[in-house]
């Protein structure tokens, strides 16, 4: 959940940023330090205060992330509004860590953005941090509603997500060949972006218990987009369509 608004930053910065501008790897840099800068303030802020550590209660089961729904109703009538937070900080951390972010994001983004965003009009330019005011309503009411199933499913949903976000993003940009990626250089930064989620993804599914056999896992982070790189020019639409029209 903390990694979410970074990646969905990086997303709509490159979708609002238009393809005549140089200001997007900027911006990309200035997400990264944001939400960076904000994981580090919550950290500090959490108990114990002004350490990178968090001394939290331990997680055994899934209803330990909704105590509000164990209230105990002593008459069958009147419930009692008693119980707290048993994961504590994990649950309410995220909260504060997103206002952090969005507080971060309107104090530095507006300016970088007006000051060097030039390629794009007056309208487009903010369409980014408009977005990021859609989105982090949006993760809020997620990780309260489903903060213990994403405890326990986020690896799955970060590898699936990044190999589906990957080959939307170079099949749009119409990469077909590594002299595609070299072209510009905010492709590469996408790409290694997903790299490092899918490495993530990786290390949080076998948890690196036995190092001699988990490591070379990570082998397989360039995998997807090698395959996608491999295998575009056979599925390229404008190819199979004239395939098709000679074999007619």
């Amino acid at each position: 959940m903390a990694m979410l608004p970074l990646v969905l930053h990086w997303f709509f910065i490159e979708w609002y940023s238009g393809k005549k501008s140089s200001s997007a790897l900027l911006q990309h840099l200035t997400a990264l330090l944001e939400c960076s800068a904000a994981a580090v303030v919550t950290l500090l802020l959490s108990d114990p205060a002004g350490s990178l550590h968090i001394r939290s209660c331990r997680v055994k089961k899934l209803s330990d992330w909704y105590t509000m729904l164990y209230n105990p109703s002593p008459d069958y009538i009147t419930t009692v509004h008693c119980t707290h937070e048993a994961v504590y900080p994990l649950y309410t951390i995220v909260f504060i860590y997103y206002a952090f972010c969005l507080v971060l994001m309107m104090l530095l983004r507006p300016l970088l953005v007006k000051k060097i965003a030039c390629g794009l009009g007056r309208s487009d330019r903010f369409k980014s941090i408009y977005a990021a005011l859609y989105f982090f309503p949006i993760l809020t009411v997620l990780q309260a509603v489903g903060g213990g199933l994403l405890y326990y499913a986020f690896p799955y949903i970060i590898l699936v997500l990044s190999l589906v976000t990957l080959a939307v993003y170079m099949s749009a940009s119409e990469v077909e060949f590594f002299k595609d990626l070299l072209v510009r250089k905010k492709r590469l930064v996408v790409l290694f972006s997903h790299w490092l989620l899918h490495a993530y993804g990786i290390i949080s599914i076998s948890k690196l218990d036995k190092l001699e056999q988990d490591l070379p896992l990570l082998a397989l982070v360039p995998a997807p987009a090698l395959f996608y790189l491999l295998t575009a020019k056979y599925t390229e639409p404008s190819r199979i369509l004239a395939e098709s029209g000679n074999g007619h």
